[in-house]
């Protein structure tokens, strides 16, 4: 075998795809490089998972500077034949120019690169190596496989600035035994050179490897561990298969490289958790792992980290039998199974890899996945109407639909399109987002049965139709007995006076809302967030104890709206607020329910109703004060009046303050 050179693809007489044909294949996605690597690459080493083994599939990445020791000789094995020119061939400016960065993706567990290394002679199904060097848009030959036409390892050169990877891979031969291949890979642009015997076209598919033969072929056996040696790649051990793909200066998205490390960690966890997470006892399905410069950067466990665990419960929801199976009714066919889960939960701080799943400050969204249970895409429901509260889904198709769901996504994997489908096949998918949504519609109670004018009032609250949070995570199905979620409606006090100028009906002039949340009451006492205000405060109005000095009546500031937080074993509703007037003064809260369909407020509980309870006081300290009344000089200070709302009911809350008289 001669040295390892490189060899360019000339166009045959009866053409060829071009370079940038190739590189176009998988459209303009949404999602960024880095983030559609992990997924193409992590489908691709699920995908060629050794199906007898019950061990995980090993997945890393590896980001690291080529050492001055190997750096010689990258330049001197790969710069063998390269073609001239930067616009032709970058690769030779980045191994010429500084220090080498790469990036590495590594499976074990897998298959490797196996079969036959020329296209002409691959009819078996054992073709990993060319459908994966060679050809371009092969169908997938895995059952229930993440991959469709193998568009994705294009992912791999458009992440390389000069287009260029190194594959080193490590297989079973036919007679039973281990082989060790090796191969570079650039694809490019197309172009013209200027030879002897006249201008010849190129596609901008270049190869490198050992070109003794009519087609470049890879290193194989131990000229492919004595390159890879000399390149610094770590080697395969005794019974290891897998692959190791090099991206040669990678586009990190102007990332430092330990930030880009820690980006792609967390995004794996949200794009590859169901396989983090272990099922009936049995181990995760895949283990994951990045390093940058020999650092381990920790990938997040999906049950520890929010808001994940959320979508970790709905999987386990959709697997039990809280969930639910949907269909479709004409045609008839099952679609898949469902499960939600709704909490109360702090609301989210968004980091780069949840904003690029629209993931920001609170989770509405529901998982889709196909049976090989990888993440296509986070479908958004209807937004809660706090960011303090949330709900998760997930949705896995039925085996016997996963061909029509693939046919559905774009090259990327990361979306259903029924638009791109006939019918009926489109009706399927059209169908699976309506039965989702009608679920979330009952998760959320949003199908009716509050009483008339109750949902513009709670829309405007944080705790609105979701009172029946309290109890967790459950799951939505048509024999699934729930019971109904309430709601919380509040009602604000109004300040009846701008700047120590009594209001007058007639003066047309509306006050301006006591709450931080800065809406506006109008002089017909309602806020411009749908907040109904109540006169069950006390008006603030101008006295005087002289001619000429007006003195304030205290008054309620409501800061934010009111939330649901857990204390201990208890779920309660907590309303912020400071008592802005100076002055000793007292503070009463009026707490009224009703049912849903009811026509009035209660201050008694209806039959089978309980009231809400006020807990107590707590001030800026977090310490709790139980009085019914609370007496406190006025400041600024925050002050939390803390409730436990009653079940299945709109519980009301008004607060109420009066100057304490001096004796």
């Amino acid at each position: 075998m001669t040295a390892p050179r490189w060899f360019s693809q000339p166009y045959p007489p009866d053409g060829a795809s071009a370079a940038e044909g190739i590189r176009n294949q998988l459209g303009r996605p949404e999602l960024d490089l880095l983030t559609i690597l992990v997924r193409e690459s992590a489908q691709n080493s699920w995908d060629a998972r050794v199906m007898s083994s019950t061990d995980p599939v090993e997945y890393r990445i590896d980001m690291w500077t080529v050492s001055p020791a190997h750096a010689s000789t990258w330049r001197d094995l790969l710069g063998d034949g390269a073609p001239i020119g930067v616009d032709t061939f970058p690769l030779r400016d980045t191994l010429r120019n500084g220090s080498i960065r790469l990036l590495s993706v590594s499976d074990r567990g897998t298959r490797g690169l196996g079969g036959p290394t020329r296209a002409d002679n691959a009819v078996g199904p054992d073709r990993d190596f060319v459908s994966f060097i060679r050809n371009i848009g092969e169908p997938r030959d895995t059952a229930l496989g993440g991959g469709t036409y193998g568009f994705g390892k294009g992912i791999f050169y458009l992440l390389s600035k000069p287009g260029t990877i190194l594959v080193h891979s490590r297989c079973r031969t036919a007679q039973g035994g281990f082989e060790t291949r090796l191969i570079g890979c650039t694809l490019w642009k197309s172009y013209a050179a200027t030879e002897p015997t006249g201008t010849r076209r190129y596609t901008g598919r270049h190869w490198w490897g050992d070109t003794s033969g009519d087609v470049v072929e890879p290193l194989v056996g131990e000229a492919a561990e004595a390159a890879a040696q000399r390149l610094g790649l770590k080697a395969f051990g005794p019974a290891e298969t897998g692959t190791t793909t090099v991206v040669i200066d990678p586009n990190l998205d102007e990332l430092e490289p330990p930030q880009a490390a820690d980006y792609l960690a967390e995004t794996i966890a949200w794009h590859l958790w169901p396989k983090m997470i272990s099922n009936d006892q049995s181990p995760a399905a895949m283990r994951f792992s990045v390093t940058c410069d020999g650092v381990q950067h920790a990938v997040p466990d999906p049950r520890e980290t929010r808001p994940l665990n959320m979508f970790v419960a709905a999987y386990e929801e959709m697997a039990g039998s809280g969930g639910s199976d949907l269909h479709c009714l004409k045609p008839k066919r099952r679609l898949g199974r469902l499960g939600l889960v709704k909490r109360i939960m702090p609301a989210l701080e968004p980091t780069r890899a949840s904003r690029m799943l629209s993931i920001e400050d609170v989770v509405h969204h529901v998982c889709l996945m196909r049976p090989a249970e990888l993440v296509v895409t986070y479908q958004p429901g209807p937004k809660p109407p706090s960011v303090n509260q949330g709900y998760a889904g997930v949705f896995r198709a039925v085996e016997d639909m996963d061909e029509i769901y693939a046919k559905a996504e774009p090259p990327t994997h990361d979306a259903w399109n029924p638009q791109s489908l006939d019918r009926p096949e489109s009706t399927f998918v059209q169908t699976t987002f309506t039965r989702i949504a009608e679920a979330q519609a009952q998760l959320l109670s949003l199908g009716g049965g509050a009483r008339a004018g109750a949902s513009n009032v709670a829309l405007g609250a944080a705790s609105s139709l979701f009172s029946g949070l309290v109890g967790g995570a459950w799951g939505i199905g048509g024999a699934t007995a729930y019971s109904k979620p309430g709601s919380t409606a509040v009602r604000r006090s109004r300040t009846p006076d701008v700047d120590g100028i009594p209001e007058s009906s007639g003066s047309g002039r509306a006050s301006s809302s006591s709450s931080d949340t800065g809406s506006l009451v109008t002089s017909g006492g309602e806020s411009a967030t749908g907040i109904e205000n109540v006169g069950s405060s006390i008006h603030e109005a101008s006295e005087f104890d002289g001619p000429r000095t007006p003195r304030r009546r205290p008054r309620v500031q409501y800061v934010g709206d009111p939330y649901f937080d857990d204390r201990g074993d208890a779920t309660v509703l907590v309303q912020e607020f400071r008592l802005p007037v100076p002055g000793t003064q007292q503070v009463r809260i009026d707490l009224a329910v009703t049912l849903p369909g009811s026509a009035g407020r209660e201050t008694d509980p209806p039959i089978g109703a309980s009231m809400p309870e006020l807990l107590g006081w707590e001030d800026h300290a977090g310490r709790l004060h139980v009085p019914e009344i609370l007496v406190t000089e006025g400041s600024e200070s925050l002050w939390r009046a803390v409730v436990r709302p009653a079940p299945d009911t709109m519980t009301e809350i008004g607060l109420r303050v009066e100057a304490v008289k001096e004796t």
